[in-house]
C-alpha cells in the first residue's frame, strides 16, 4: 500500500513537471521568434541543451551507492541501454527541429492542437511495440482528437500570422503535423526499452536514460547550428533582439530549463504509468497552452478552435475514466484472488 501511495505521488510530481514544460514550452519558444529570433536550429537545441542539469541527481545517487557498496557501478546503464537511448536521441533532435519550424510560422494555439494528435499516433505504435491493447475509452478519445485534428486542417490558413506567406504557413503547418507522427513513435520506443531491458528500471537509470538521449538530441542540433552558421547569427541576433539584449538570453536559458522540465517530466510519467498516458497528460494540457497565447499573444481563436479544444478535453475525460474504470476492476480482482487463496489456506 505504501509502495503504491509512493508510486502515486512521484507520478503527480513527474506529472507537474510535464505540465510545466508543455504549458511553458511552447509559450516561451513563441516568443523567442514574435519578438526577433530567426533560427531554427537554434530553438530546437534549446529544447534538450538542459540535459547537463540532470547530471546532478545522477552523480549524487551514483557517489550514495559508491558510499554503501564499494563495489557498485558508476552508472547503471548498460551499453545495450545507452545505444537505444543514443538512437531515440537522434530522432527526438530531429523532431524538435521539425517541431521548431511549426512554432515559427504557426500561432501557438494552432501548433498546440495539432501536436495534440499524437495521442492519436501513439495509440497505434503503443500498441504495435509494447502491446498495449487499446479500450473502447481510449478508442473514444483517439477518434475525438482525430476529428479536432481533422477540423484544423479544413479550416488552416485563416489564423495566418501576419507577414507569413500561404507556402511557409503550409510548411509549418505539415512539419507540425510530421513532429506529432514522430513523438508519437519516440514514447513507445521508450516503453519498450524500458520492457526489454534485462535490468530493473529505477528512476535513477531512467535519469541516466534521459540524460544519453537530451546529449545526443542536442549533439544532432549542435551539426544543424553549425551547418546554418547559428553559432555566429547569435550575438547579432541577440543586440537586434526587440526585447533587448539582456531579455534575449533571458529568454534562451528559460527555454532551456523549461524544456528540459518538460523531457523529465516524459520520462517520469512513463516510468511510473505509461507511454499513452503521458501521451493524454500532453493532449489535455496543450489546450492550457491555447488559452494561454491568445491572453499573452492576442491570437486569433475561432470556432474550430473552440470545437477543437471541447473536443480534446472529452478524449482527455473519455480516457481518463476509462483508465480509473480498469483499475478498479482489476483491484477488485486482485481482492477476489486474495479473498479466495484465504479460504482456500484455512479450510481443513
Amino acid at each position: 500500500m505504501e509502495d503504491r501511495t509512493l508510486k502515486a505521488i512521484f507520478l503527480v510530481l513527474n506529472c507537474i513537471l510535464l505540465g510545466v514544460g508543455i504549458c511553458g514550452g511552447p509559450l516561451i519558444m513563441r516568443l523567442y521568434f514574435i519578438r526577433g529570433g530567426k533560427r531554427i536550429w537554434f530553438s530546437a537545441w534549446l529544447e534538450t541543451c538542459g540535459w547537463p542539469i540532470l547530471l546532478i541527481p545522477v552523480l549524487v545517487s551514483s557517489l550514495r551507492r559508491r558510499s554503501t557498496t564499494a563495489e557498485a557501478k558508476l552508472f547503471l546503464i548498460t551499453p545495450r541501454i545507452f545505444a537505444a537511448a543514443a538512437g531515440i536521441g537522434v530522432l527526438t533532435g530531429l523532431d524538435n527541429y521539425m517541431y521548431a519550424n511549426g512554432v515559427a510560422k504557426l500561432p501557438v494555439s494552432t501548433s498546440s492542437l495539432l501536436i495534440a494528435s499524437q495521442l492519436v499516433f501513439m495509440a497505434g505504435f503503443a500498441y504495435l511495440l509494447v502491446k498495449q491493447k487499446p479500450t473502447a475509452y481510449s478508442v473514444n478519445a483517439v477518434v475525438l482528437l482525430t476529428v479536432g485534428a481533422v477540423m484544423l486542417g479544413l479550416k488552416a490558413g485563416s489564423d495566418r500570422p501576419k507577414g507569413e506567406s500561404k507556402k511557409m504557413y503550409w510548411l509549418g503547418f505539415m512539419l507540425t503535423l510530421l513532429a506529432a507522427v514522430l513523438y508519437g513513435l519516440i514514447l513507445p520506443l521508450v516503453e519498450l526499452v524500458y520492457k526489454k531491458a534485462k535490468q530493473a528500471m529505477t528512476y535513477t537509470l531512467v535519469m541516466e536514460f534521459q540524460t544519453v538521449m537530451g546529449f545526443f538530441a542536442t549533439v544532432f542540433c549542435t551539426v544543424g547550428m553549425l551547418v546554418n552558421n547559428d553559432f555566429q547569427a547569435i550575438p547579432k541576433e541577440a543586440k537586434e533582439y526587440r526585447l533587448g539584449e539582456t531579455r534575449y538570453y533571458v529568454v534562451v536559458v528559460l527555454s532551456a530549463i523549461i524544456w528540459q522540465s518538460f523531457f523529465l517530466g516524459v520520462v517520469g510519467v512513463m516510468h511510473y504509468s505509461s507511454s499513452l498516458f503521458s501521451g493524454v497528460v500532453i493532449s489535455v494540457l496543450l489546450p492550457v497552452t491555447e488559452v494561454l497565447a491568445v491572453i499573452f499573444y492576442h491570437e486569433k481563436f475561432q470556432a474550430e478552435k473552440g470545437i477543437s479544444l471541447f473536443l480534446s478535453l472529452w478524449g482527455f475525460v473519455s480516457y481518463s475514466w476509462g483508465d480509473i474504470k480498469e483499475f478498479y476492476i482489476k483491484k477488485k480482482k486482485l481482492r477476489s484472488t486474495n479473498h479466495d487463496m484465504a479460504i482456500q489456506t484455512v479450510a481443513p
